[in-house]
């Protein structure tokens, strides 16, 4: 009945999503931007130390925010028109890889979950079974077969070379895909996350929503020696974050977390992480963490942000405040309107 009820549910996104968190590649700096003259305030000196000296160098930052503003705004009609352009002329190379089989699996994993879901589970004895990392509270274990992975990734590669529009993740991964608009969330990403992982993170998360993830946001990222490398250091609009690594053959790129973003970043100590191919990582999403520059190579990562709407519907996990809801689109950022009234009539933050 609960997964019943998941899929019913309408989704909506915080007001904060169209003036926080957003990414000046430049600078490697997360801002928020409501006015230019409160940009100007919070901001201007901090540019300055971090590079940004001259009148044309702030203009060219202010543009850049308006582009950005301007993308969240439309993000959800443009990512359905996506979607539908997709289903009309994209064929799919492998078929099967768009709906989850325990052929998939990895049999380790498949333990796992077999324990997860037995009257005598623990969070104790399910950590045993687990490959428990130095940062606290990452977990790392193999998720699926190799084959598998890479069948996925010889899709991905057949969709990029397509003429099929793409959505690319988020301001800080300029090469990926949006699997949604792929069409993997309904037969693939929806029962991975709630046959097989919820159980998993029930037992490992309980205090930040482990037990009710009811969404999420599923995207692959492509780190090459001609394209991303790295990751800036950062935490996810998740509750739990699952990260895995699919391929291909690459040479460091190790990942390395920090503390909880609310833990100033000088009391801060970051351990590396190895993240090897087949391998899933969970963690907290509100968990600071970054990857290393690969040197050699190319690396594919399947991220899903699982989201929990009865934690993030008391307080944002992007801008610390109750949310103020405005309609999306799909699962939109997991937001759900138990009041039955919808703050979305809020005119000073309508996205259209």
């Amino acid at each position: 009945m609960k997964n019943e009820e998941d899929r019913n549910q309408h989704f909506y996104i915080c007001c904060c999503f169209t003036t926080d968190n957003i990414f000046l590649e430049d600078y490697k700096l997360h801002v928020r931007f409501v006015s230019e003259q409160q940009f100007r305030l919070d901001y201007q000196a901090v540019l300055r130390r971090l590079g940004c000296i001259t009148d044309r160098q702030f203009d060219d930052v202010l543009n850049k925010i308006a582009q950005e503003v301007d993308r969240r705004r439309y993000l959800g009609v443009k990512s359905a028109e996506r979607a539908a352009a997709i289903r009309d002329i994209y064929r799919p190379l492998h078929p099967h890889v768009y709906h989850l089989q325990e052929s998939h699996l990895a049999p380790e994993f498949k333990q796992i979950v077999e324990y997860c879901r037995s009257g005598e589970a623990s969070e104790e004895g399910l950590v045993g079974l687990l490959q428990a990392e130095a940062a606290p509270r990452v977990y790392r274990f193999t998720l699926f077969k190799k084959s598998f992975c890479e069948e996925l990734i010889e899709e991905l590669e057949h969709f990029e070379k397509s003429s099929a529009p793409k959505g690319r993740p988020n301001t800080m991964n300029h090469y990926g895909l949006l699997l949604n608009e792929m069409g993997f969330d309904e037969g693939f990403v929806t029962p991975l996350r709630e046959q097989y992982l919820r159980p998993v993170t029930s037992l490992l998360y309980p205090d930040c929503g482990g037990r009710c993830l009811d969404s999420h946001k599923a995207f692959v990222v492509k780190y090459d020696m001609n394209e991303d490398l790295d990751l800036s250091y950062h935490y996810d609009n998740a509750e739990v974050t699952l990260n895995v690594s699919l391929g291909k053959d690459f040479t460091e790129g190790n990942l390395y977390f920090g503390d909880m973003r609310q833990v100033p970043l000088s009391e801060t100590e970051c351990s590396e992480t190895e993240h090897r191919v087949t391998e899933g990582l969970l963690h907290r999403g509100q968990q600071m963490h970054g990857a290393l520059p690969i040197s050699s190579g190319q690396r594919w990562n399947l991220v899903v942000w699982m989201r929990a709407s009865q934690e993030r519907n008391k307080l944002c996990p992007m801008c610390s405040k109750r949310p103020t809801l405005v309609e999306g689109e799909g699962f939109a950022d997991g937001f759900t309107d138990r009041s039955g009234v919808s703050a979305w009539l809020n005119t000073s933050c309508v996205l259209t």
